[in-house]
Order: C-alpha cells, then structure tokens, then sequence
C-alpha cells in the first residue's frame, strides 16, 4: 500500500513541502523509503494528493506534490459520538473504529458512573494521545478529514452546545420498556448525535436528563454489550438505516 501522511499545512497550490517532524520520522526511519517513492498526502479536512519523495534525511523528508486524488467518501450524515469515558485504554480502541466508521467528532463524556477523575485527562495528556489514535485511524482507512476529537465534557455540557437533527441514547435492554427501535427514528436527517454510557451503565439522572433534553433512547437488542463494544456495533446500525452503508449485495 501507498504509504498516507497527515501534512495539515497541504494546501492545493503546494508543489514542494517538508513533512512534519513525526511523519518524517515514520518515513524515513521506520517505513525506510528511498527517493523516488511514492506516497499520499492529505490535510485532515479533505483534500489529498499523491506525492513523490524528493529529499530524504535524519531530520527531514521533501516531498514533490503531484495531482489530487478522491479519498474515501465522508458519510451523509454527520455523526457526533459522545461516548462516556471508559477504564484504562479502552477508549482509544472506540475512537479509532470511531473514526474507521466514519464519524465527524467525538466527544468523551464524564457521566454520572465515569470512574475517572477529570484532573487526570489534564495530567496525562490524554486528549492529544486521543487525536493521535485518530490521525493513525483516518490515514488506515483512507479517509481525507481527521475527526475532531474534543476535550471531555459532562452530560449537560454536551447535550446543552450540541445542535443535531437528532440526538439517540443508546441504553442496557433492561430500559427497553416502550422504547423506539432505530428503525422509528427520522431518516432525513443531515447530523445526529449517538450517546453510549460507561461500563456502569446510565444513572436514572443521566436517563432522565437526556431525554429531557429531547434524546431517543433505543437498544441494540436483547442482549447487553459491553461498553467498548456498543459504539461500533451502534454506528453501523445506524449508518445502514440512514443509507451510509449500502444493504448487502447492492451493487456499487
């Protein structure tokens, strides 16, 4: 495969650039290409070239920019995953099947049951790990537009700046009691905003809150999933109901 390189200064005009540093230094010292090489190059909001390696150094990679290429498509409706924040790592595996799938942002959410202090993103510099995941996770797939990965945000805080077509609360099957199923959910939507829960689950507060706030709650079935697992299993859901997945065996 061509190799992708996250280059945010790529501008249509550019001929000739250096790589920023980390790129750089993937290319140079763990990918080892040659002069000559090809590869790709995109800036993050969706304009990607191919490229020709020029200049190779210890510290520096020129590269000759060629003509521009369509990336992977964006989807048609722009999803916001606001997922409450999960133990140890196991939110960097959300965000980047997040980002794999397609979605506009994430926003990591401090809940009711989020067992982690919000001293501890400020300290561990967790946010900026989180954009990382997602630059490694849009050049994987093909994708051209690097999500935003926003700071984490309380319940309120989210729902209260957030200004979707719809808002969809995902919730455990024991809440499922007259709840709508994905399919009861308006189609003709240009943006929508999937909540998933922590590993504890939503306090009734969080519940009530949100649907205060206009939120749709649905399940995924009769079974209950673990926290890490519901994102990709609610985002392709809801992409194949909203026509961002084809059905199976459509002809592309």
């Amino acid at each position: 495969m061509v190799p992708r390189l996250y280059v945010p200064s790529l501008s249509p005009g550019a001929r000739v650039l250096s790589l920023p540093a980390d790129e750089a230094a993937h290319l140079a010292r763990v990918l080892r290409v040659k002069l000559g090489a090809a590869v790709r190059v995109f800036d993050g909001r969706g304009f990607e070239c191919e490229a020709q390696v020029r200049a190779v150094d210890r510290h520096d990679v020129t590269v000759e920019i060629g003509r521009p290429v369509t990336p992977a498509a964006e989807n048609r409706v722009r999803v916001t995953l606001a997922q409450a924040v999960l133990k140890g790592d196991k939110i960097d595996d959300v965000i980047r099947d997040a980002v794999m799938m397609g979605v506009a942002a994430v926003q990591p959410l401090l809940t009711t049951r989020t067992d982690i202090p919000p001293a501890a993103f400020i300290r561990g510099g967790r946010v900026e790990r989180w954009r990382r995941v997602a630059i490694s996770s849009a050049k994987q797939c093909g994708r051209a537009v690097v999500p935003e990965i926003y700071p984490p945000a309380s319940l309120s805080a989210c729902l209260g700046a957030d200004r979707s077509d719809v808002r969809v609360l995902l919730v455990e099957p024991s809440a499922a009691t007259q709840q709508p199923a994905a399919s009861r959910l308006p189609q003709n939507v240009a943006s929508a905003v999937v909540l998933i829960g922590p590993e504890g689950g939503w306090s009734a507060e969080d519940v009530s809150a949100a649907m205060a706030a206009g939120c749709e709650t649905i399940t995924l079935g009769a079974r209950t999933l673990r926290a890490d697992a519901t994102p990709l299993v609610a985002l392709t859901v809801l992409q194949y109901f909203w026509g961002d997945i084809p059905p199976l065996g459509a002809r592309g």
